[in-house]
């Protein structure tokens, strides 16, 4: 009967486990996956080739590869051998002008196509248009330079061929160098660890989230006690206006501010009338600029606790309240030991939800200052974001912005259960001592 109950309980509950692993959990998995990964644009999502560059060239010298071998495999040689005679003749050269090439220059290697065709020039079946003597002689090119090779074995048996004078350790670094595709690795938080600017995001994102959060937390409490003590008809007028920030589509919003702010706006216009400093308030200094991005987001903040708060403060018992007033109580008083000691809760949920949707907020920077000016009010998840799927570079770096994610994931968690701690969640469910 038991498992029965257990059953029954655990179908009715199966959905919601669905849509929890679908959009929950199964996003932050995949984001843990993809932040031990190299993934990028360059390297697309699956596998890759390998490919000897001129950039990778460069790059191996930094890294101790002996820039004689280097320049060696830049460098571009024309040999005349079966392999190169089936290329030409499978490009349709002129049969006639082939049998000369064998004929004249078989296991011969030429060091630069110069020399090669100074020597084609001379055969008399050759043709007769520069552009076509060159396309012939680029049939016997032997170059590894820019070459793809689908596995590393046929990358390195083709170093061994072109250079076979060169250390297999050495072939090897190159053949891993080489490879275009994505890898295993945790490269990514040390990049993070060891870029200067992280330390300027992470103190932009802390000042960010303190400040918004403490911005919404006592403006929305300070308007929800505000309004409980107003006329209903005026209590409810007040939280609609107050409302707006919220019900306003984001990029209109975002819209409205510029305009509010920006050369020529209101408050542009209304300090230039009197006589202050009339700039872009947006993006034109870094106080400002600030104090705009807080805003914005706080107002927004603000109206959700409001709703928040409102609905837990009618949840007060009354008696509570007639008696405190019978006894003299102020309206402070009552604040102080009736409505805030209720409140713990909802503010222990507003606090946690609200550093949460700010860690991982980014939209209303992103429409407004784009965190400028300069870098200035850039944070951690706008820095993810252009990071994976912003780049201006054009190479999105997916598995660095899913560390930098991953990131915001844990120090989200860790703070989440800080408050549940501080805020004594154990206290908050435990069953009431007094019963009304």
């Amino acid at each position: 009967m038991r498992m029965r109950s257990y059953l029954i309980g655990f179908a009715f509950l199966s959905p919601a486990l669905v849509v929890l692993i679908a959009f929950f959990l199964t996003p932050v998995v995949l984001t843990a996956i993809f932040a031990f990964t190299n993934m990028s644009t360059s390297t697309g999502i699956s596998g890759g080739a390998y490919v000897i560059t001129g950039n990778l060239l460069t790059h191996l010298k930094d890294e101790g590869v002996p820039p004689k071998i280097a320049d060696a495999l830049s460098k571009t040689s024309f040999s005349v051998d079966p392999e190169t005679l089936a290329r030409a003749k499978a490009a349709g050269t002129d049969p006639q002008f082939l049998a000369e090439i064998e004929k004249q220059f078989s296991g011969r290697t030429f060091d630069d196509a110069r020399s090669f065709e100074r020597e084609l020039k001379g055969l008399r079946h050759r043709p007769r248009a520069i552009r076509d003597l060159k396309l012939a002689a680029g049939q016997f090119e032997l170059s590894i330079l820019n070459a793809r090779f689908a596995t590393a074995a046929e990358a390195r048996n083709a170093i061994d061929t072109f250079l076979p004078s060169v250390p297999a350790e050495t072939v090897d670094q190159i053949v891993q160098a080489s490879y275009t595709g994505w890898r295993w690795t945790t490269a990514n938080f040390g990049q993070l660890f060891a870029n200067p600017d992280t330390w300027r995001i992470v103190l932009n994102t802390i000042f960010y989230v303190a400040t918004t959060l403490s911005f919404t937390v006592f403006i929305g409490l300070f308007l929800a006690i505000t309004t409980f003590y107003l006329p209903t008809s005026v209590a409810t007028a007040f939280s609609m206006l107050w409302l707006l920030p919220r019900l306003t589509p984001i990029v209109l919003y975002a819209v409205m501010w510029k305009w509010f702010t920006w050369d020529g706006g209101f408050v542009y216009t209304a300090a230039k009338a009197l006589g202050l400093p009339a700039f872009n308030y947006m993006k034109g200094s870094v106080p400002t600029a600030w104090t705009v991005v807080i805003l914005i987001n706080g107002f927004i903040g603000a109206a959700f606790s409001m709703i928040l708060f409102s609905g837990a403060l009618k949840a007060i018992p009354v008696q509570q309240l007639w008696a405190s007033e019978v006894d003299g109580a102020s309206r402070w008083q009552q604040i102080r030991y009736i409505i805030l000691p209720h409140l713990r809760w909802p503010i222990l949920f507003v606090t946690s939800y609200q550093t949460l949707s700010l860690l991982s907020s980014y939209e209303q920077i992103w429409l407004t200052t784009n965190g400028g000016p300069g870098r200035t009010t850039m944070v951690w998840a706008l820095e993810a974001f252009n990071t994976a799927l912003n780049n201006y570079t054009g190479n999105l770096q997916y598995g660095l912005g899913a560390a930098m994610a991953l990131v915001l994931v844990i120090v989200g968690v860790t703070l989440s259960i800080v408050y549940l701690r501080l805020f004594r969640f154990d206290e908050l469910l435990s069953r009431p001592k007094i019963e009304f």
